[in-house]
């Protein structure tokens, strides 16, 4: 079978936004929708931060404001400009599609065109670099200050991290649960973000590995209890961030976290080039340009493990 030929393919700006929701909303904190979205941030977005003091006084006839006081703070989330500039041969992605056309492959559905199967694996990978920019990334080459920089940034941790495993994790979760202020404690949308190390120590722990539990684990079930459902941890759901460094882990707000990028801004470019007739080679090259970054509402109400 012969190489596909490639129809050259071009979107701009709110066009290239459904290309690029699909490569960076595919991130698993994003997809699990456990911080919060603004898809259409077009330069920067701020967020007014408002404390209040002495609101409620003893009733009288009177109307006096004078010692009710409120404090408006602002967090401004800037997103970065990112490309991706790659060039791929055909052959390299020729045996996938030839699967895909056969229906043997983890497509759900065949993409109409090739260019789409193209962007979709390209898609993918930009979605595993998003994942690990929210969380860890620093402002730099093909990256965004995370959550992790901007909070140690903004006072440090707040619970001192040690090596996590299946003997300690219990404890050290309850230290950072025990650092929760006390007016953020058991709101609805409260969740422990854990690196995946964290995870597992838990998971492990409650098999039968510490002492606490009990030999046999949860429901007597020993390792063979989780089958990959929500965790949780003294009530508070447990969030898997695979964005996040071992040993890290941070509790917030869903409504505390934000994600920012521009899915219907001008800037926005997707483009599939075939080179066959520029140049007469096999190659084919990709092009995304777009923004994204994160920040945080209200620092005192989160608790970094670090």
């Amino acid at each position: 079978m012969a190489n596909p030929t490639i129809t050259g393919s071009s979107y701009a700006g709110e066009f290239a936004g459904k290309y690029l929701a699909a490569a960076l909303l595919s991130a698993d904190t994003l997809d699990s929708g456990t911080i919060s979205i603004l898809p259409n941030v077009k330069y920067k977005a701020a967020m007014k931060v408002g404390s209040f003091a002495n609101l409620v006084r003893s009733a009288d006839c009177d109307f006096d404001s004078s010692t009710s006081t409120m404090t408006l703070t602002e967090k401004v989330l800037t997103p970065t400009e990112l490309q991706v500039n790659l060039q791929i041969c055909k052959k390299q992605l020729h045996a996938d599609w030839e699967a895909a056309q056969m229906g043997f492959s983890a497509f759900d559905e065949l993409p109409p065109l090739f260019s789409d199967f193209v962007i979709a694996q390209v898609a993918a990978e930009v979605a595993n670099a998003t994942e690990t920019s929210i969380w860890q990334g620093s402002a730099g080459e093909g990256s965004f200050d995370g959550f992790d920089t901007l909070l140690t940034a903004d006072g440090g941790a707040d619970v001192t991290a040690t090596t996590v495993d299946s003997t300690n994790v219990v404890a050290q979760l309850g230290a950072i649960v025990d650092a929760i202020p006390t007016t953020v404690y058991g709101k609805e949308d409260l969740n422990l973000y854990v690196s995946s190390n964290i995870a597992r120590a838990y998971v492990r722990a409650l098999g039968g590995f510490v002492a606490t539990i009990g030999a046999n684990g949860v429901d007597n079930k020993g390792t063979t209890w989780y089958n990959g459902g929500q965790l949780s941890f003294e009530g508070i759901n447990m969030v898997v961030a695979k964005g996040l460094a071992d040993n890290t882990a941070v509790a917030a707000q869903k409504s505390n976290l934000f994600f920012g990028t521009g899915l219907l801004d001008d800037r926005n470019e997707v483009k599939v080039i075939d080179m066959a007739d520029l140049d007469g080679s096999q190659n084919v090259r990709v092009v995304m340009r777009y923004t994204a970054g994160v920040q945080y509402g209200v620092r005192g109400d989160i608790v970094l493990y670090s």
